[in-house]
């Protein structure tokens, strides 16, 4: 054996490592603050997580099926890229499971209706309907989905779960759900737009399912159940929710309260909504009202989401007001939320929220509804991103500097 070439080799070796490794105690690198990479990180060192890639490493998302199968973040620029989901980092760090909702954040969460009401999945029959009898129900907030199968752009999810409502009608159901990457060409046909190489995207959708697996009916009359999808996004002082419209209006603002003229405006293609996480609002649109696409602009970040859901034209819809209801099946397609300090100063986010809703439908046993719920980021310059929200929401960025320019009122 030449001990001289192993003797060579190895101190060759050692000088490497020495160029390349840091003293015992050193911080390591990390990938910046409010980066995909840096948030994937985080979220590994708190569980399993799934990164699923379009066709090339640029755009890719983050998935978690201990939080159902939820999409938390993605990316149009790889790692480095901006994180567009919110997160709750304390929460998750912390290991805390806390009463009445885990707030774990996330861009695309699997939820069902209705919320209030007499056919209620959140409070037991006979309470009050007050914040402190609300209790998100175990299977849609800390217990995880299975996974069935994944690939590199796609995840299947399920789980088996039994409900029982206000008005005391059991359900036992199963709910399927696939994430999925799409790639730029899928992109396109979905948004029936050229993105154009000037500008970076992801997109991404979850294909929903409920399954009624009993051995009962589900009837009207004795509650029915809806898939809900709601996506967390990082609010900004810029940010504007953009939810087009056609006519006659019908909008609902009131969820808590009015919301004030410099936070909320009409125009003649669409509702522009303040996101910046600074004031508890939301609002909604029933199904006669809506277009099946909303979005937001942060100008702050030169980001324009889109979001898309499939609708039939279906009229009965949840109403997930906290009161016993006049009209059950009277409730919205399309919300948006934006967070803000409640009555004792603390509040959950801040963040915002784009959601959408299946409709409710009477299922015999082994009968299912479906709910697709589409996201899209695209980063860019002005008059790009202005050319796709033109085409794809109607809208003229140039009429969310009506919001954007304000100093809106604060809670």
């Amino acid at each position: 054996m030449n001990w001289s070439l192993v003797f060579f080799s190895t101190a060759f070796l050692a000088s490497l490592a020495c160029l390349f490794s840091f003293p015992v105690g050193a911080a390591q690198p990390s990938a910046e603050p409010g980066t995909f990479g840096h948030d994937v990180d985080f979220l590994r060192k708190h569980g399993d997580v799934i990164v699923l890639k379009g066709d090339s490493d640029s755009s890719q998302i983050a998935v978690v099926a201990d939080y159902q199968g939820r999409v938390m973040t993605s990316t149009a620029n790889g790692e480095a890229g901006t994180s567009f989901g919110w997160l709750n980092h304390d929460l998750i760090a912390s290991g805390e499971t806390r009463p009445h909702i885990n707030v774990f954040g996330g861009e695309d969460r699997f939820w069902m209706g209705p919320e209030g009401g007499q056919f209620s999945i959140f409070f037991k029959g006979g309470d009050e309907f007050t914040l402190e009898n609300w209790q998100t129900p175990a299977a849609i907030d800390t217990e995880p989905f299975s996974v069935v199968s994944k690939d590199q752009s796609s995840v299947s999810f399920q789980r088996k779960i039994s409900l029982t409502n206000y008005s005391g009608f059991p359900f036992d159901l199963q709910v399927d759900r696939d994430i999925s990457v799409l790639s730029s060409e899928q992109m396109e046909s979905a948004l029936n737009v050229q993105l154009g190489d000037a500008v970076k995207s992801v997109g991404f959708q979850s294909d929903n399912r409920i399954t009624n697996i009993g051995s009962h009916a589900w009837h009207k009359d004795t509650g029915l159940l809806s898939i809900w999808i709601l996506g967390m996004f990082n609010p900004s002082d810029q940010a504007t929710i953009i939810v087009p419209y056609k006519k006659p209006l019908t909008l609902n603002s009131d969820y808590f309260g009015d919301v004030p003229a410099d936070r909320l405006v009409t125009t003649e293609a669409a509702v522009l909504f303040k996101g910046d996480g600074r004031f508890r609002s939301k609002i909604g649109l029933p199904p006669e009202s809506i277009v099946p696409v909303c979005g937001s602009y942060d100008a702050q970040q030169q980001v324009l989401t889109i979001v898309q859901y499939s609708f039939a034209g279906d009229r009965d819809y949840v109403n997930s007001q906290w009161k016993i209801q006049d009209n059950p099946y009277g409730g919205d397609v399309v919300n948006s939320y934006n967070d803000g300090p409640v009555d004792d100063g603390t509040q959950l986010g801040p963040f915002y929220e784009l959601e959408s809703s299946s409709p409710a439908k009477p299922l015999a046993p082994g009968e299912s509804i479906q709910h697709v719920h589409k996201t899209f980021h695209i980063e860019g310059e002005y008059q790009d991103l202005n050319r796709i929200a033109k085409t794809v929401l109607g809208v003229d960025l140039d009429d969310t500097t009506i919001l954007s320019q304000t100093q809106p009122t604060k809670q």
